[in-house]
């Protein structure tokens, strides 16, 4: 295993060609060289005779962060041993992999396998840089359900889930001793709690950021793009504006009226009242756990959200996988690659090492913080992976601060949904 240094994949003379390649996309019926093409789904075992040669290296950018780093490190060096193929390590930041593959993946470069969240796919599917993986049930064992549809886009699998992340209810047992079942019953925990004067409260919420407030529509009715039969979103249906919608949005707004949800409330105030001891829950990631349990020690517990209507919300979940780069000569082996690293034992390496939850059902996780989580993500759906979702959050964020300020949720919600359908309109003509 080799770890070579980041770097951005730029090549001034193809940049032009590079980029018209990238935006066209490939011709998806021509072959690359994939498995499929000598008898076998990509990654299949196939037996003796039915995987290509086996490459020399294998490349892979790693997001660049230490525990992760770290973690598929310890975990390619038993791939190497396994299979005589040398893995190469880059450092590259999730973020900024895209913008560098669309300017040189189809000139050669990249590397063989990257990683990608799900609400990326779309765009990734469009621009054609990762392969359609051709997966076998047996293959995709043990990985939720809802994270490798997270990975798809159209029919088309995109990649392998590794990561899986969504929020659950973050609370402060000097002040809440158990757990609340319902909303009704946080509702009566914030009556109890909240002196908004001393800066103390029941429990606090990023209201309005829509990633967040996405159960309390979904619970009524509300949804962001309609699926039909196949999953397949349809960005012209927008339900944010829908009865339901507006009884979830005005819901929120009723514990700003109240006073259990301050006007102005975010992220960053929310997590220093509550290391500070001032609240007795608030709704957050894991993410949090490291300062969290910092601050508060053994005071601090999770569990999942408080059920609305008498059913467990739904979540938005975050999916983050493996993909294979569309212009890959090493298609078969990357795929198996990714398969290996995120096959159960390799996941729980990952996770004791980087601290994130593998997206996978055959891993037990012995964390009394991270385990409610994964019970969370059951209900947890992914976020829409299509292009159109980027039009969605910050109209949804101006409605809710308007929400917040007592506007009239219909009308708010009906104007960001116009804005919405403008802005995927533009994004489309």
């Amino acid at each position: 295993m080799k770890r070579t240094k980041s770097f951005l994949w730029l090549a001034v003379l193809v940049l032009a060609l590079s980029a018209l390649l990238a935006a066209c996309g490939p011709d998806r019926d021509e072959g690359n060289g994939t498995a499929s093409e000598s008898g076998a789904s990509a990654g299949e075992d196939g037996g003796e005779g039915t995987a290509p040669e086996k490459p020399d290296t294998l490349t892979m950018w790693v997001n660049d962060e230490d525990a992760q780093l770290s973690a598929y490190e310890q975990i390619v060096e038993k791939y190497e041993e396994e299979t005589g193929i040398s893995v190469e390590i880059t450092p590259f930041s999730m973020l900024d992999q895209l913008d560098a593959l669309s300017l040189d993946a189809a000139a050669g470069g990249g590397p063989d396998l990257f990683f990608q969240p799900n609400d990326r796919m779309g765009d990734i599917y469009l621009q054609g840089l990762a392969a359609e993986l051709e997966l076998t049930p047996e293959q995709l064992e043990g990985y939720p359900e809802g994270a490798i549809d997270a990975l798809n886009y159209e029919g088309a699998q995109l990649g392998i889930p590794a990561v899986i992340e969504t929020y659950a209810l973050f609370y402060n047992t000097e002040l809440v001793p158990e757990a609340p079942e319902t909303f009704e019953e946080m509702e009566q925990i914030a009556a109890e709690l909240t002196n908004a004067s001393a800066d103390e409260y029941g429990f606090l919420m990023e209201a309005t950021n829509f990633y967040y407030l996405y159960p309390f529509l979904e619970a009524h009715g509300g949804y962001v793009f309609e699926q039909d039969a196949e999953g397949v979103y349809d960005s012209a249906s927008i339900g944010l504006a829908n009865e339901g919608a507006i009884e979830g949005a005005s819901l929120i707004q009723s514990w700003f009226e109240e006073g259990y949800l301050p006007v102005g409330i975010n992220g960053d105030i929310m997590s220093g009242y509550f290391r500070d001891g001032q609240v007795g829950a608030v709704i957050t990631g894991p993410w949090s756990i490291p300062e969290f349990s910092e601050a508060l020690g053994d005071n601090l517990a999770v569990a999942p959200l408080p059920k609305i209507n008498g059913k467990n919300p739904a979540s938005f979940s975050g999916v983050k996988g493996w993909l294979v780069n569309e212009y890959s000569a090493n298609q078969y082996w990357a795929t198996d690659l990714a398969l290996f690293i995120t096959n159960p034992e390799n996941s729980l390496t990952y996770f004791e090492v980087a601290g994130e939850l593998p997206a996978r059902t055959d891993v037990e996780i012995d964390d009394e913080l991270r385990q409610p989580i994964l019970e969370q993500s059951e209900y947890a759906v992914p976020m829409p992976n299509i292009p159109a979702m980027s039009s969605v959050w910050e109209p949804m964020e101006d409605a809710f601060e308007f929400i917040s300020q007592g506007e009239d949720p219909a009308e708010v919600l009906e104007e960001a949904v116009q804005q919405i359908a403008d802005k995927i309109t533009l994004q489309e003509s």
